[in-house]
């Protein structure tokens, strides 16, 4: 492998960048209008939240409260921890969006004619299910408290429970904590794909691939040589747009830089891959285009960064598995806004793992072939 021979494609690369005005234009900008476009959008409605019962006081009433809550249709008990404290990973790792905390001796309170605190634990990460979840637990805990009015006959002040909702991790609610860590890696997807869709098909249309085939450059070095000036356009993208988001939006960020590294490098990887994949199997910039519009367009949708997963119905929620995003996501926003490490995202980011290997894997297997012809 030589190292002048990647330099001058390196170069020649940028070459053609400078030589596209327009192109250009539309790389520096593209983020920011992206991020202050979207970076105020509010999404639909949410049901079947993943929800944690922790039940200390195993009586009729706390039962009774807990079917309250299900019967709504928008919590679905997914555990049943047996202490508080062991919310904290339930939360963290994602597992579950909310949490109801009856405490030991409601029923009693209750029977004595008093008012029973009960705990609504929120997982602000996502600033509109937490905003969702908080409103329908408020619903919730209204018809409880409305079944035992009507049940004390000629009494107008029947003992009811009284909710205490506490949000963890985003307690302002503000949608903008959890919209920019997101625009992150959608910004990072959408121009990685659009240049790199672009790539093959361009100099095929201009004669210039093969005449680069004829020339001692090996499949390795015209890969390397073609990704890297996008990479680094990439980490300037990420540099602005992160820079926007907390020194403009005013986005705390929680967690570790490491983190935010590795999950950006797994997911450019994927992003590069599907972008050469694209412009391979094209054979013109048309072509490439609407090919890329066919991945675009679904991802957005199914990835969550529009409409909550939760919200999707269960015969569509299976196919987000196959979304990169989707973890890229949950890498940035755990991260950004929880303060979440290594050992509470290991899921998404192994899953991220797999997809470069595969993305990425097939998309240098292709270029390399495609040279080799």
């Amino acid at each position: 492998m030589s190292l002048t021979r990647i330099r001058l494609l390196v170069w020649k690369e940028f070459l053609q960048l400078r030589r596209d005005p327009l192109l250009l234009r539309l790389l520096l900008l593209m983020p920011i209008i992206q991020l202050v476009g979207f970076g105020y959008v509010v999404s639909v409605d949410v049901r079947n939240l993943p929800t944690a019962v922790v039940d200390l006081d195993q009586t009729v009433v706390s039962r009774q409260l807990e079917s309250s809550f299900t019967a709504s249709g928008y919590f679905l008990v997914v555990a049943r921890p047996d202490a508080e404290t062991q919310l904290t990973s339930l939360l963290d790792t994602g597992v579950a969006k909310v949490a109801l905390v009856i405490p030991q001796g409601t029923q009693d309170l209750l029977a004595r004619g008093q008012t029973a605190p009960v705990g609504i634990v929120v997982d602000g990460s996502d600033s509109q299910i937490a905003s969702v979840g908080s409103g329908y637990a408020a619903q919730a805990i209204a018809r409880f408290n409305a079944s035992r009015t009507a049940a004390f006959t000629g009494s107008l002040q029947a003992p009811g429970i009284d909710a205490r909702t506490r949000v963890v991790f985003n307690p302002t609610l503000d949608p903008i904590n959890t919209m920019i860590p997101g625009l992150v890696a959608a910004i990072l997807m959408i121009s990685l794909m659009s240049i790199m869709s672009q790539a093959v098909v361009r100099e095929r249309e201009s004669g210039t691939l093969e005449q680069m085939f004829v020339t001692p450059i090996r499949p390795s070095e015209y890969l390397i040589g073609k990704v890297a000036p996008y990479a680094l356009l990439a980490v300037a993208q990420l540099s602005v747009v992160a820079a926007i988001g907390m020194l403009w939006f005013k986005v705390p960020f929680n967690g570790s830089v490491w983190v935010v590294f590795v999950g950006l490098a797994l997911f450019l990887l994927i992003s590069v891959g599907l972008g050469l994949l694209v412009s391979l199997i094209s054979r013109t910039r048309q072509q490439a285009q609407q090919a890329l519009v066919f991945i675009m367009i679904p991802t957005m949708v199914l990835s969550g960064f529009i409409f909550p997963i939760e919200s999707m119905p269960e015969a569509i929620q299976p196919l987000t598995y196959a979304v990169p995003l989707r973890y890229a996501l949950t890498v940035l926003r755990g991260s950004f806004v929880k303060g979440s490490g290594f050992e509470a995202l290991a899921t998404p980011l192994w899953a991220m793992v797999g997809f470069a290997i595969v993305i990425f894997g097939a998309a240098v297997i292709a270029t390399r072939r495609r040279i080799a012809e």
